[in-house]
């Protein structure tokens, strides 16, 4: 039977990967690291899109393409690393973006991890979260670091897998990682003024949706909401503020909607319950709740203070 092209791939383990590349098989079935420069046969791709059971890490010497980040700014020439977690698609029909072949591709199954402290440390990782066009765009120095640790990785599995070899490769890729969360951080800084662009954009996105009353209709404005009229992940919407304000987007939310329950409360006479519904609250004891927690203060008490 003809697969739909429209339909997904999905690897359920490392070997069906390799066999579909045109790779090598794996050396260990739960981890795989390719380093595209010593492979003699060439690596082909699927034509659709496809679905991994396992996280992968990509490192492309060129960001080339349409691939763009934020604002379409690029810090660095020098390539990036990008993140997918498990069950996530990956390309698709029409994706014809960045078309180079990644130098290295590190492939990890959930089961490697397991009873190690890093198989639940790495779903803290936002960054697997993020968009193909968010990419981590890395410097020389970050970039040899990168490098380097692949190398390291690559040697290790070079050799047969033990008990002690796992423990390294464990702490290898738990490095990787937290040197990416490091260079992301770094990468928030440095487009600083892109990001202050976006956050510019995200207060104009929450003016509007409450000055034009879209809670009646549309309830609370939620992270998706957002991400999507900033055509950014949620994930990578909330690191960014983060870095900016120390708050992640669904904090940034609640206290736009505090300072909207806070004038509406000391410039009308509505009741409480009618402020909670037109801020989205279906339930004003949700909207009492919040606004305890974040004030300190009922909103009866709040308005009292005002007469």
């Amino acid at each position: 039977m003809k697969r739909e092209k429209n339909i997904p791939i999905k690897f359920n383990s490392l070997s069906d990967a390799h066999r579909a590349f045109g790779l090598p098989r794996p050396l260990h079935p739960l981890i795989s690291l390719i380093n595209s420069a010593k492979i003699h046969a060439e690596i082909t791709r699927p034509q659709q899109a496809h679905v991994l059971n396992f996280y992968k890490i990509s490192y492309k010497p060129k960001l080339s393409g349409k691939l763009r980040y934020g604002q379409d700014y690029y810090d660095f020439d020098e390539g990036g690393l990008l993140f997918a977690a498990p069950n996530q698609i990956i390309g698709n029909n029409n994706q014809d973006e960045n078309r180079e072949c990644s130098l290295f591709t590190l492939l990890v199954h959930p089961d490697f991890l397991w009873n190690y402290p890093l198989a639940k440390k790495i779903k803290q990782y936002d960054f697997f979260s993020y968009s193909a066009n968010e990419a981590l765009h890395l410097s020389e120095a970050e970039k040899e670091k990168i490098i380097s640790l692949f190398t390291l990785m690559e040697e290790e599995l070079n050799c047969r897998i033990d008990d002690f070899s796992q423990d390294i490769m464990i702490s290898q890729i738990e490095l990787l990682l937290n040197y990416a969360s490091l260079f992301y951080r770094r990468q928030f800084i440095t487009r600083k003024a892109e990001s202050s662009d976006l956050l510019l954009k995200l207060e104009e996105i929450l003016e509007e949706f409450f000055n034009n009353e879209k809670t009646l209709s549309q309830g609370i404005p939620t992270v998706q909401y957002l991400s999507e009229n900033l055509n950014i992940s949620p994930g990578y919407l909330s690191d960014m503020l983060r870095s900016l304000t120390g708050q992640n987007a669904q904090q940034h939310i609640h206290q736009k909607l505090i300072e909207k329950a806070k004038e509406t409360l000391s410039t009308t006479s509505l009741s409480v319950s009618e402020v909670a519904y037109r801020l989205g609250f279906e339930h004003p004891q949700s909207f009492s709740k919040l606004f305890k927690i974040k004030t300190n203060v009922s909103p009866v008490e709040f308005r009292r203070s005002f007469n």
